[in-house]
């Protein structure tokens, strides 16, 4: 047993996809939460400056003494996470890309698989490796959604907003059009949009949400090595840019449960 804090981070609110399932999978986990909202969002950024904010938030993670470290961003995934793991030292970090790739192969029937994700994400071919690594001969139709994070981020979610059927339909498309009947949803501000998606590709495409496989595979490497914990601490969240308040509305509507005004601002350039 052991009870250490988990650090997760994501470049803004997504990241609380996973975080909301490890508190239903492990509800005696603590967890340290950082969300970069000053600088989100990373699906456009270019690789090295991708690395440097992962860097960064790695080393402002280690500063709590954590046992995991959970890279809930796709983009941090895909891109940057032999440096997180080179920048966490012996601290183990867990990615959203194995995981997701593991369920999207169990969920097809007809071995057609589609990928959501950042620019950033779908132009690392990283899902793609993964996928054909489990299943060789599986298809695999990508797309990226640029807009999504903002969209999310700034609140638009709902099935009927007009910004949101818009998007959805351009962005999916091809992916309905493909055929695919499993959809990898690559970045973890995505399962917000979950209606809106599930009801434009139809009851027969299975929604495979990264941030709750990251989770499980979480809860797994945790039980099956005796870190889990005992007792819980109160959660802490952490944020880079000075408007908390937002970050404190807007999270309730992930985690499914009000944090209150319990949001820290950061200076991450400071790591």
């Amino acid at each position: 047993m052991n009870d250490r804090a988990i650090g997760v981070f994501d470049s803004g609110l997504g990241g609380l996809t996973c975080v909301k399932e490890l508190k239903r999978l492990m509800p005696k986990e603590t967890i340290i939460y950082f969300g970069d909202t000053g600088r989100v969002p990373y699906g456009t950024r270019s690789r090295e400056t991708i690395i440097k904010y992962v860097s960064q938030n790695i080393r402002f993670l280690k500063t709590f003494d954590v046992k995991l470290i959970a890279a809930a961003c796709g983009t941090a995934s895909t891109l940057a996470l032999s440096e997180a793991r080179d920048a966490a030292g012996d601290i183990p970090v867990i990615g959203v890309v194995e995981g997701a790739s593991e369920d999207a192969v169990k969920a097809t029937k007809n071995g057609r698989i589609g990928v959501i994700g950042t620019p950033a994400t779908i132009g690392s071919g990283a899902y793609e490796k993964a996928l054909k690594s489990i299943k060789s001969d599986v298809y695999i139709k990508s797309a990226a959604c640029p807009l999504f994070v903002p969209v999310v981020e700034n609140g638009r979610t709902g099935k009927d907003d007009p910004i949101v059927k818009i998007l959805v339909d351009e962005y999916l498309r091809g992916i309905k059009e493909a055929g695919c009947d499993a959809l990898i949803l690559g970045c973890t501000h995505y399962p917000l949009l979950r209606e809106a998606i599930a009801e434009y590709l139809g009851e027969g495409t299975a929604l495979i949400d990264s941030g709750q496989s990251e989770a499980a595979k979480i809860a797994r490497y945790l039980n099956e090595n005796g870190l889990a914990a005992e007792s819980a601490r109160p959660a802490r969240f952490f944020v880079s840019d000075a408007n908390v308040y937002n970050f404190s509305a807007l999270a309730g509507m992930f985690l499914g449960e009000d944090i209150g005004g319990d949001v820290e601002k950061t200076d991450i350039e400071k790591y």
